[in-house]
């Protein structure tokens, strides 16, 4: 189909009034075209298009960062003019000095909270809570085999048979 799809393009594009001008290629190795706007066959304005050939033909192989960002942002007509490999570069350099500035800031950071942390918490308390924390008298103490009341809530025991005795017996 690859082939088939190639002669299909290579035609469409000589019929038409598509001219692909090449405008950069980046340090991935992909290649960005332009095609200026022009008027079709029929007399309908087509606008321009602003087109990548990835290096990585499938779709599925495509990861973020496989474009850079300046020539991603000129794809998306975020930007006028494609990007130079200096403003590339320049761009590069300044992302990774933010890289190994965040990085000292964390370390930094890290230190400090280490310190304050020290001196600013209590040693834990040695706690000791029985049962679970889905029961409803968690924290408190076990229900008693006797009912007991007090004022609005009542507490029902837990109720034991007798030695396999039935009640009416």
């Amino acid at each position: 189909m690859g082939w088939s799809q190639d002669l299909f393009r290579y035609l469409w594009r000589s019929l038409s009034k598509e001219v692909k001008e090449h405008v950069g290629t980046d340090q991935f190795g992909n290649k960005y075209y332009y095609i200026a706007g022009y008027k079709n066959w029929r007399g309908q304005t087509i606008r321009e298009k602003r087109i990548v050939e990835a290096v990585k033909k499938q779709e599925v192989d495509y990861e973020s960062g496989d474009i850079p960002t300046e020539w991603e942002a000129w794809i998306r007509r975020k930007r006028k003019t494609p990007p130079t490999m200096e403003e590339i570069l320049k761009n590069e350099k300044y992302r990774e000095e933010i890289k190994i500035k965040s990085q000292e800031f964390y370390e930094k950071e890290k230190l400090l909270s280490k310190e304050t942390n020290e001196e600013l918490l209590t040693p834990p308390v040695d706690t000791h809570i029985k049962g679970h924390a889905s029961a409803p008298y968690f924290g408190k103490e076990e229900p008693s085999v006797a009912p007991s009341s007090t004022g609005k809530t009542y507490q029902p025991g837990s109720w034991m048979p007798q030695d396999g005795k039935s009640p009416s017996q």
